[in-house]
């Protein structure tokens, strides 16, 4: 097969599917089996196992929540994983920290295996739209073998040099997002706690300079309070430590962003962790009901 995709959660199974759809000789793999059938009917094969997927094809991608996922489907630490990665190409997609793709990188190499790192900026839509954003980096000839089979998933790709560089290049995009929609939502909860027309504030703010893709994906969902999810909450709040952790071990300031990690961190505590994460005006509401009243002054 031309490629393997391991991972076909909210984000893996539309960039799977947007492969199938254009003609890429596919072999995928997911543990809850159900996702995989849309996969099938597309015309992609299933494989039983992680390990049938790096059998059949020699490029796999690898879509995964977090490293012990990762390390599970590679058989990081076993005797399996030299013979998974050796003479393949693993991409790694999903966002992890910076250290450990680094560390993975390492080892994959020491098996015989050529490793890219590909993070992608964009949420649910643009993923079933095939408009992600993709960062690349690794070693020039792996990059150079990736970067053609992302174009039915990825508008825009780009290559960022060394691993992690594509990772600090997400998590940096990230602070951007997370700080964004978390304004965003605030705004739009100081004028609805206003009494103002909450879709003439929406139309105010399409109207200008601070309008967005990001404003017209997340303002409907605001108004109609659609906590469907496009970017989970839980995984906002991953991607927030994820950057704290990095802005840390670098002695960088992210007020903002602190800020942001105890709303989302809230929001999840209110119930609200597999929600958009628009969700986080959850928290906000919270915060104002629960707010001290002003005395009223004595006549």
């Amino acid at each position: 097969m031309d490629m393997g995709f391991i991972g076909l959660g909210v984000m893996g199974q539309p960039m799977a599917l947007n492969l199938a759809r254009a003609g890429t000789a596919l072999v995928v793999w997911n543990r809850t089996t159900a996702r995989c059938e849309p996969l099938r009917a597309a015309g992609a094969k299933v494989a039983a196992s992680p390990a049938e997927v790096f059998k059949r094809a020699r490029v796999v991608v690898l879509m995964l929540a977090n490293g012990a996922a990762i390390d599970s489907a590679l058989g990081r630490g076993t005797p399996e994983f030299g013979t998974n990665v050796a003479g393949h190409t693993i991409v790694h997609m999903g966002t992890t920290s910076p250290d450990y793709s680094r560390g993975l990188e390492s080892d994959v190499h020491a098996a015989g295996g050529g490793y890219v790192e590909a993070p992608v900026s964009g949420s649910r839509k643009p993923a079933e739209a095939g408009q992600l954003v993709a960062m690349l980096a690794g070693g020039r000839a792996a990059v150079e073998v990736v970067r053609p089979r992302l174009l039915p998933m990825c508008h825009e790709t780009f290559t960022c040099g060394p691993v992690p560089n594509a990772l600090l290049m997400k998590l940096s995009v990230n602070l951007f997002l997370i700080t964004m929609v978390t304004g965003l939502t605030e705004a739009f909860h100081f004028a609805d706690r206003h009494g103002l027309d909450r879709r003439q504030f929406l139309a105010v703010l399409d109207a200008g300079p601070m309008a967005s893709g990001v404003s017209r994906m997340k303002a409907p969902k605001l108004l109609a309070r659609d906590f469907a999810v496009q970017a989970a909450v839980r995984d906002v709040l991953m991607n927030n430590q994820l950057i704290a952790d990095a802005a840390r071990e670098s002695r960088l300031a992210s007020p903002l962003l602190d800020v942001c990690h105890a709303l989302f961190r809230e929001t999840v505590a209110l119930g609200h962790g597999g929600s958009d994460m628009v969700a986080v005006l959850h928290a906000l509401e919270a915060r104002t009901d629960a707010a001290p009243r002003p005395a009223r002054s004595s006549p």
